[in-house]
């Protein structure tokens, strides 16, 4: 069955695909716009997982300063190509990722980057916390994981929630644009400065 140009650029301009993407995404799910994006969207996502590996060496350098100017932030984050670079998603991925980090504070990019004897000792008083409890030993294991993963969530850039979206983390926005673009994206690093702080 073909749909008519009208409804294939209206699923065009909410899913950002291609219109004959569009047009088979449609045919799939017999017409059901809701059906069609949700198809549309995994698609982005499987193909932007398959991106991930691709070397990144152009981008942008993001700053904000908080209007009483008391928090500054810098962030690198790269793409393939110039052209991407300059792009309104690109742009504004960047802008949100100043925001997340003014807001949030997080200490490093990624789960790989904290420091193997901050994890250990985070472990540590976890585990001292639940020495006392009696809970088996399979459970106070199960307690500390998850506290860890507390600990990454509140630390870690990319495993945070997107201060706009609660349902999203950083690392879906990034998978999302990634998706969106059509190229791989790396967040490289980024420093945020509070006045007063060490």
């Amino acid at each position: 069955m073909s749909y008519d140009a009208k409804v294939v650029y209206e699923l065009r301009n909410l899913s950002g695909a291609g219109v004959m993407e569009c047009k088979k995404a449609l045919e799939e799910t017999n017409g059901d716009m809701e059906k069609a994006c949700e198809l549309l969207r995994k698609k982005g996502i499987e193909t932007a997982a398959k991106k991930q590996s691709r070397s990144a060496e152009q981008g942008l350098i993001g700053s904000y300063v908080h209007t009483d100017g008391k928090i500054g932030v810098l962030v690198e984050v790269n793409c393939e190509t110039d052209f991407v670079a300059r792009t309104e998603e690109f742009v504004n991925f960047v802008k949100e990722l100043t925001l997340q980090i003014a807001a949030q504070a997080p200490r490093w990019v990624a789960i790989e980057e904290v420091p193997e004897d901050i994890r250990k000792e985070e472990e540590k008083i976890y585990q001292a916390q639940l020495s006392e409890s009696g809970k088996p030993e399979a459970v106070q294991k199960k307690i500390v994981e998850g506290k860890l993963n507390k600990f990454y969530q509140a630390n870690c850039l990319l495993e945070q929630e997107y201060i706009r979206d609660g349902d999203k983390k950083i690392k879906d926005l990034l998978v999302e644009t990634i998706a969106k673009v059509g190229e791989n994206i790396i967040i490289k690093r980024f420093v945020r400065l509070k006045l007063g702080e060490e």
